[in-house]
């Protein structure tokens, strides 16, 4: 081997791992990561969560991701007017028009963490999940609810035919005034919510699908252009 490839083969190594070291370094929480909150520019505008300190598992794990720029580039894949948009899949990332998505993921779970103090409102982001018996979460997918307004009769009949408990009264006024999922709740890990840009969730949440093998999925891409952590605003 000559010494210029030599030093070719060092400089790419050196390349190489440097970058992997870097991206090491980036997801390394610090103290004032977890009192930042999180700005998600898309297409069709900005939407800023705020996470929940009382879901540490679904806080941390989104903050890594973020921080070493997981979801950049990445579509809202799923999305259906009235009930929430969901994105995270990082096959998402240059897919094909047509594509059916929301398999893809980093290869764990995260750990169910219902509170009886977190609950499906719209403006709410939760962690998607598979069909397991501990209710675990998506490493990286995951959905902000619209949903709908609801009345008491239909908050009576959810209550008696799928949560089979009763929804505490200031919730029942929430999904009576500014709507949510109800039936998504404690089946899902709600793990903080849009405090700046709700109008944007309902532009997405209007956009056109599709009715094929790639159903719900919007017929014109809506791509998360960035995420990253911004400094909290006083209020």
């Amino acid at each position: 081997m000559n010494l210029i490839n030599h030093f070719k083969i060092l400089f790419f190594f050196q390349l190489f791992f440097g970058s992997y070291l870097l991206a090491q370094s980036d997801s390394t929480l610090k103290k004032k990561d977890r009192k930042r909150d999180v700005l998600i520019q898309t297409l069709m505008g900005d939407m800023t969560v705020r996470l929940s300190d009382s879901t540490p598992l679904h806080r941390d794990n989104f903050l890594k991701l973020v921080k070493v720029h997981f979801y950049d580039s990445l579509l809202f894949h799923r999305v259906i007017k009235d009930f929430m948009i969901q994105g995270g899949d990082p096959n998402s990332r240059n897919a094909k028009p047509g594509e059916a998505l929301g398999m893809g993921g980093p290869g764990y779970r995260v750990p169910a963490e219902f509170r009886q103090t977190l609950f499906h409102k719209k403006g709410v982001i939760a962690a998607a999940r598979d069909n397991n018996p501990e209710k675990a979460s998506s490493g990286c997918q995951f959905y902000i609810v619209q949903g709908k307004t609801f009345t008491d009769s239909e908050l009576d009949n959810l209550e008696t035919t799928r949560l089979k408990r009763k929804i505490p009264a200031e919730q029942r006024e929430v999904y009576k005034t500014l709507g949510g999922t109800p039936h998504l709740d404690q089946g899902y890990t709600v793990y903080g919510e849009v405090i700046k840009g709700t109008e944007v969730l309902d532009k997405i949440a209007a956009v056109e699908t599709s009715k094929g093998a790639d159903r719900d999925r919007t017929l014109q891409d809506v791509k998360i252009i960035s995420m990253k952590l911004v400094k909290r605003k006083k209020k």
